[in-house]
């Protein structure tokens, strides 16, 4: 599986771009027909500290799956991404299954 990476307003740290590539790459057991990531972390300008938004795009055959998480850290907020993704996967799974 191929992982995109775009930063808006920032420029992320090696220690994030892995962090991203580790997490998002685990996805690729959930469903192999997974045939990219697209992975934007956005600084938005607000007074709250819940200002880091991580969205991921799978791009899968038929249907793609989009989430968008806000949390005070990016690596929180890719984790709260990754793990709703699982979800929706394992449906996805289970529906196809039935």
């Amino acid at each position: 599986m191929k992982i995109n990476l775009q930063a808006l307003k920032f420029t992320p740290k090696q220690e994030l771009r892995d962090f991203v590539q580790e997490k998002v790459s685990k996805l690729s057991r959930f469903d192999d027909k997974i045939i990219s990531a697209d992975v934007s972390l956005i600084l938005e300008e607000s007074k709250t500290p819940e200002n880091k938004v991580c969205e991921i795009r799978l791009i899968v055959p038929g249907n793609d799956d989009f989430v968008k998480k806000t949390a005070g850290s990016f690596e929180e907020a890719i984790l709260v991404a990754v793990d709703t993704l699982q979800t929706i996967l394992n449906r996805k799974k289970e529906k196809a299954s039935l």
